[in-house]
């Protein structure tokens, strides 16, 4: 029988070797590195080139015309540009709240676009974010801003949910039909709280993310409030609460009249891909 410090020793030599294996798959950093003295803050980053191309390849749903928009290498260097452009911000730089969720969320949304291209075609995110082996797009697909570089992962659980803004579950966008549809204009600072209750309202108001069945007094929710139940609050009650002002209001009506039962709707990993959307 191994002793204890075997044990340990056979566990540190397993970690250290995924830990390895999983950093041989890190891409290059996306975008670019800027001297400190052409840092900026978060207010000035402009996301207008990131407008333009979200408006000319995502539609109203949040579908995306991959196909058109890789065939163009003329907007894919645009993208890289943007990309490089959000690498000019500086994390030091005092910046708006605002501002600085627009930033992330549009720089987590730009990310994940890019990395889809890169494997485009495919039919699902999930067949580029490998467990143990191999490339994982959420851990692997870094992007440069400052002085850093950023994981996917990164700026969703170390940044974004760290704002005690929930409603960024409903802005930042895994290229799943699940996901919340990717809005085709930027985030800005000055716009936010408005865009943020206009993909908030739009997410409850589809049926693959909540519905009420008449018959069985039940509600069903997306899974993102299950897995991200904490965000929302510390029990159903709080979290019915923090989503109610963006149901639909028969909805609202019906959550202030009766306790309903809860149930957590599946996720559809499938790609938010035109050629595939269903009318």
């Amino acid at each position: 029988m191994k002793s204890t410090t075997q044990v340990l020793a056979a566990f540190v030599v397993a970690l250290t070797f995924n830990f390895s294996v999983s950093s041989s798959h890190a891409k290059d950093p996306l975008g670019q590195r800027w001297s400190k003295e052409s840092r900026v803050s978060m207010d000035k980053v402009s996301h207008k080139r990131f407008d333009i191309l979200l408006k000319k390849y995502v539609d109203e749903d949040g579908y995306v015309a991959y196909s058109k928009f890789k065939a163009s290498g003329t907007d894919r260097k645009e993208l890289q540009t943007y990309l490089a452009e959000l690498g000019q911000a500086s994390i030091s730089k005092p910046a708006a709240r605002s501002s600085q969720i627009a930033f992330w969320i549009n720089a987590y949304n730009a990310v994940t676009l890019e990395g889809i291209l890169q494997e485009y075609p495919t039919s699902s995110i999930r067949n580029h974010t490998a467990k143990v082996f191999g490339y994982n797009i959420w851990k692997n697909l870094p992007i440069i801003v400052g002085e850093k570089t950023y994981t996917l992962e990164e700026i969703e659980h170390s940044i974004l949910r760290k704002v005690n803004e929930p409603r960024i579950h409903f802005a930042i966008v895994c290229a799943s039909v699940g996901c919340p549809r990717l809005l085709n204009s930027a985030y800005t600072g000055s716009q936010l709280e408005a865009q943020l209750i206009l993909n908030s309202k739009d997410f409850f108001s589809r049926s693959k993310n909540f519905r009420i069945s008449e018959k069985s007094n039940r509600l069903y929710l997306s899974s993102i409030i299950d897995w991200f139940a904490e965000d929302f609050g510390e029990n159903d009650q709080e979290r019915l609460k923090a989503i109610e002002p963006y149901l639909p209001a028969s909805a609202q009506y019906r959550i202030q009249q009766s306790d309903l039962n809860i149930r957590f709707l599946d996720y559809d990993w499938s790609l938010n891909d035109q050629k595939s959307k269903k009318e």
